[in-house]
């Protein structure tokens, strides 16, 4: 059951999702516009979900990805859609505070 949760929703080791931003990653808030104008991860760019598949050459070339949104299940659906269409780089950072305490803590 973990490596089917670990699956969908990526790793939780708060350690890796801290190493890939320190690193980085291409910080992607795959919420509404409005939901993203209410607050978000300071560097972070806006790719709603529905407009995800028009914009995949934003993720070429990219070392490190974490998608994250308000619960976890639309970036859930974000890193399944990318690794879909190649990038295996890639990690669900479920809730954008979540995203937002990895960040505050390196």
């Amino acid at each position: 059951m973990f490596n089917l949760l670990k699956t969908l929703f990526g790793s939780s080791n708060t350690a890796d999702l801290q190493s890939v931003i320190k690193e980085g990653a291409y910080l992607v808030d795959v919420r509404t516009p409005g939901e993203f104008a209410s607050g978000s991860v300071k560097g972070a760019v806006n790719i709603p979900l529905d407009k995800l598949p028009s914009q995949l050459g934003k993720f070429k070339n990219r070392n490190n990805v974490v998608v994250f949104c308000r619960s976890g299940g639309r970036s859930a659906q974000a890193k399944a859609l990318l690794n879909r269409n190649g990038f295996t780089n890639v990690i669900n950072g479920g809730t954008w505070e979540n995203v937002q305490r990895a960040a505050d803590n390196l």
